[in-house]
């Protein structure tokens, strides 16, 4: 896990490991001393009283394994393994050097736009750090002024905790909650499993009680340890109506930002994996070069991208393949081949036959180098379920091992088309947006395609209805104000009316024309947690999101969800050296994204239609039949049958559950719906990953035993100090 952290106090000498030679500040002498020789005093370095915050640091204390970017008075460290292409400082004046920027992860800036950039984040402007292509977090310092900016989507959180009468900052949850040896936030994990996608319900919380995160669009603005949280972006009206965006030309901004995306990605220097042995050991009966390196574990030089016969890893990998740069392995005589990789599984080969097909003749590209993993039983979700700890908990860490198979098959720096769903289709609560801009006409088309949805499904009959049925629920959700959708889904939980569960498109559709929804681990908690859950919604109701446009409201919610999911996802399958990029989160995509007209993103295929005018803008006009038809639904057989396989280790997990013990569900009630689960009943097999997820990270998160800090003569620092408190019930 790669990190950055600093942070920011009152006092103008913070005395850490921070410290650099002649930086000790106005009136300081080099090496740290004052102008009369004497050494600093103040800080944490140098407590002298008991009630002093830092009394407990014998010296310093300093982040494991850190390398330093910039010391006291306010230091910033990079922590993990870090590549030096994607670590940029750059100073405005070198007479000024308490004046800089720093620039980590992927950014395809150039110094003199990084300076420009400084210049203007100096003087209050930040939206000049969001604006470059990549994939990054930037950080200014001006004087005792610090400013961490996040992104659009939430891929790149940023997280705060204040400390030693001061603020420090992350960009992880687990080393704040670390240094503050933070106990875990129950109410927080609880909302987490009834509304994942309401922020209304998770706040600006983190599983770890006094840590906190910045909603994405916002910066952290620290002053000497006071701070600010300010956004970059500008909100629309809801008093006035926006004109209709031109489609032609939003298209044309969505093609030329995912281009530079795909850019800065390829110009950036490549990297060959460190744990490949200098030669290859020799054949092994069955296996190819590129298999025994996937049995290594270690990714292939150049660069890679996953070949699904989606639309969105389709457009990826072509772009890839078809820009200016050396996309190919350092070592292969394949030259600028990019490597396309394609999971095939074979515990489940039916109903995946056309997007394989698709796949094989995207593949057929001479500037494509096909890899087709293929794993049967061994690759199911539940399967293996040991794995690394993340930040926090997330959905993926069932089905990490399965994941990190296929990515082990792949390149150094590896493309994926996550958040494509998120960022270019239309929530369906657009269309309650359409209604209130009085833009009736555009709803024929996707009505009409839920009918037909509908209709094919067998319910011919009620395909009649749909149309009405979808344009009352949108009317509905338009007349309804945020204070009454709010207070409307804190009664449903305290009701319990959480058990519903969508069977198809339609239903789909209508339950997300809502201001808050239950999620799909709703119905097995306790009530005691949702009523928890229900009070947080109802206060969140006098405080309107930053947009009240229903539709609009609602798509941010659900990126910022699927990117902090992401984030964990990037955790939970890490393969060392290795680098996965999702450019459609990248902050120039999101920003062209949103410029799409509302009337175009509700259209069926809307997706697809935009893809192929990137593709076509970039040269690639012959596509295979059926691509950007819509995407399979997640494939719940293979999930059935890994959790049949592992069911006896899962009701061991559920047997003693620590979410029991927090009195967020009944250890019974668990075990019984993955009885029903294994025995092929209708289950929320989603819901139970999510529970599942969550129990295995609270597994992990206690059985460590190391600590993101070093340099106190205290204990060792460590999150969750006390383990899970113990749940007691409320007297009746």
């Amino acid at each position: 896990m790669r990190w950055l952290v600093g942070w920011s106090s009152i006092a103008a000498s913070f005395g850490t490991a921070g410290r650099v030679s002649g930086l000790g500040g106005p009136g300081h002498g080099p090496g740290g001393y004052g102008g009369d020789g004497a050494p600093l005093h103040g800080g944490i370095a140098d407590a002298a009283h008991a009630a002093d915050p830092g009394a407990d640091a014998e010296r310093t204390v300093h982040p494991v394994g850190a390398q330093l970017l910039w010391g006291d008075p306010d230091p910033l460290w990079a922590v993990g393994d870090w590549r030096p292409d994607e670590i940029r400082t750059v100073t405005a004046d070198p007479a000024d050097p308490f004046t800089r920027l720093a620039v980590l992860g992927c950014c395809g800036a150039t110094d003199a736009e990084l300076r420009r950039a400084l210049y203007a984040a100096r003087g209050g402007a930040l939206r000049h750090l969001t604006q470059w292509s990549g994939s990054y977090t930037a950080v200014v310092q001006a004087g005792r002024r610090i400013t961490v900016v996040g992104d659009l989507a939430g891929a790149r959180p940023v997280f705060y905790t204040p400390w030693a009468s001061g603020t420090a900052y992350a960009t992880a949850a687990l080393p704040l909650a670390d240094l503050i040896e933070a106990q875990l936030d129950i109410g927080h994990l609880a909302a987490l499993l009834a509304c994942p996608d309401s922020p209304e319900a998770l706040g600006d919380g983190t599983p770890y009680a006094g840590v906190r995160r910045i909603p994405p669009g916002h910066a952290l603005i620290l002053r000497e340890g006071s701070r600010e949280i300010t956004g970059y972006e500008q909100v629309a009206s809801l008093a006035v109506a926006a004109p209709e965006a031109d489609a032609d030309r939003a298209v044309e901004g969505v093609r030329e930002a995912l281009v530079d995306a795909v850019r800065a990605r390829l110009t950036a220097p490549r990297h060959a994996p460190e744990t490949l042995p200098p030669y290859d050991p020799g054949p092994v009966p069955g296996m190819g070069p590129a298999d025994r390196r996937a049995a290594r574990g270690a990714p292939a030089p150049g660069v890679g991208a996953d070949l699904s016969g989606g639309s969105a890893s389709a457009t990826l990998a072509l772009l890839a393949a078809g820009l200016p740069g050396a996309p190919g392995s350092l070592t292969s005589p394949a030259g600028a081949r990019l490597l396309a990789v394609t999971f095939n599984d074979l515990a489940t080969p039916q109903g995946r036959e056309d997007e394989l097909e698709r796949a094989r003749a995207i593949a057929a590209d001479p500037r494509l180098h096909h890899v087709v993993v293929a794993a049967a039983a061994e690759a199911l979700p539940y399967t293996d379920l040991d794995g690394p700890l993340t930040d926090e908990p997330g959905p993926s860490l069932v089905s990490a091992a399965r994941e990190r198979r296929r990515l082990a098959a792949g390149a150094a720096d590896h493309f994926t088309g996550h958040g494509a769903r998120q960022v270019l289709d239309a929530h369906p609560a657009r269309m309650a947006d359409l209604l209130m801009d009085r833009r009736r006409r555009h709803l024929l088309r996707p009505v009409a395609a839920l009918a037909r949805s509908a209709s094919a499904s067998g319910a011919g009959g009620e395909s009649l209805l749909v149309p009405i049925t979808v344009y009352s629920a949108a009317r509905r959700l338009a007349r309804t104000t945020y204070r009454a959708g709010m207070e409307a889904a804190a009664a449903r939980l305290r009701e319990g009316g959480v058990t519903e569960r969508a069977s198809g498109p339609v239903d789909a559709s209508l339950a997300a024309l809502t201001w808050s929804r239950p999620g799909p681990a709703a119905g097995w908690l306790t009530g005691e947690a949702l009523a928890e859950v229900s009070i947080r919604l109802a206060a969140a109701a006098g405080r309107p999101p930053l947009s009240l446009r229903p539709g609009e409201a609602r798509a941010r919610s659900v990126l910022a969800r699927h990117a902090a999911d992401h984030r964990i996802f990037e955790q939970a399958v890490e393969v060392r050296s290795q680098r996965l990029h999702a450019p459609f989160l990248d902050n120039q995509v999101v920003r062209a994204a949103r410029a799409l007209p509302e009337s175009l993103r509700v259209q069926p295929g809307a997706r697809a239609a935009i893809l192929r005018s990137v593709l076509y803008s970039a040269g690639v006009r012959e596509l295979p039949p059926g691509w950007g038809a819509t995407a399979h639904t997640p494939n719940e057989t293979a999930t059935g049958l890994g959790l049949r396989a592992a069911l006896s280790d899962l009701l061991e997990l559920f047997a003693a559950p620590l979410l029991a013990d927090a009195g967020l569900i009944e250890a019974r009630v668990v075990r019984q719906a993955l009885l029903d689960a294994a025995e092929g009943r209708p289950v929320p097999l989603d819901g139970l990953a999510e529970l599942v997820s969550m129990e295995l990270w609270l597994h992990r998160l206690l059985a460590r035993r190391g600590t993101c800090w070093t340099g106190t003569s205290a204990a060792r620092r460590r999150a969750v100090p006390e383990g899970v408190p113990v749940h007691r019930p409320a007297l009746s």
